[in-house]
């Protein structure tokens, strides 16, 4: 989620839509008219690439530094750099569709309603129905069973495993399709993020189109 939001605002001036402000300098990039669809593609790609990076670092930091015992430390890592990009591309979807309120729904779904249903630290018996409900498909209860299946059942599918892989294959598919159809329908309808001139405003130096007298 912290790296969509990194990458999103990174893209946006990369591409001249946003200034970039870095300390006392203010920095605009010349505007590349890029579509929303390439957009988010652009951001999807950046998002895999650096969740190679991320999830390295996690397991550097809980392995080496931490001394974590991890008997399937490559499959973990694997986990780990796959669960990182789809939540990632997950948060960039959300971000691209809604605008500025896509923070609002990206912490909601990703924070408010998914920390409460990981089942890390509280059994999913003690919590309210509707909390049950929301783990059966909220990624963070996916992302914690896949995990400790490989960490303490030998990485047995049946232990959480297998719906983890299944449960992140879905949520990228879903993210895929809710995505670039809601914004390929965005650039259809003209709804660019750069409004093309209008043609009912001369330009600078053009004819007014009034008559000589």
């Amino acid at each position: 989620m912290l790296s969509a939001n990194v990458i999103s605002g990174q893209v946006d001036h990369a591409l001249g839509y946003t200034h970039n402000d870095m300390g006392p300098l203010r920095l605009h990039r010349p505007l590349i008219r890029a579509s929303r669809v390439q957009t988010l593609a652009i951001s999807s790609t950046l998002m895999a690439g650096l969740s190679l990076l991320t999830g390295s670092l996690v397991m550097a930091g809980a392995v080496g530094v931490m001394g974590m015992d991890a008997p399937h430390l490559p499959l973990l890592w694997l986990y780990s750099v796959c669960a990182v990009a789809v939540a990632g591309i997950g948060a960039l979807t959300l971000l691209a569709v809604f605008g500025t309120p896509g923070m609002l729904v990206v912490t909601l779904v990703f924070i408010g309603m998914a920390v409460p249903t990981a089942g890390a630290t509280t059994p999913l018996e003690a919590l309210p129905g509707f909390y049950r409900f929301l783990a059966e498909f909220e990624p963070l209860r996916q992302i914690t069973a896949g995990v400790r299946s490989i960490l303490y059942y030998d990485a047995q599918g049946d232990a959480g495993l297998t719906r983890g892989w299944v449960m992140m294959a879905a949520a990228l598919a879903a993210a895929a399709l809710f995505g670039f159809g809601m914004l390929g329908w965005y650039d259809r309808k003209g709804l660019h993020r750069i409004p093309t001139e209008s043609k009912s405003t001369p330009r600078a130096g053009s004819p007014t189109g009034a008559r000589g007298t």
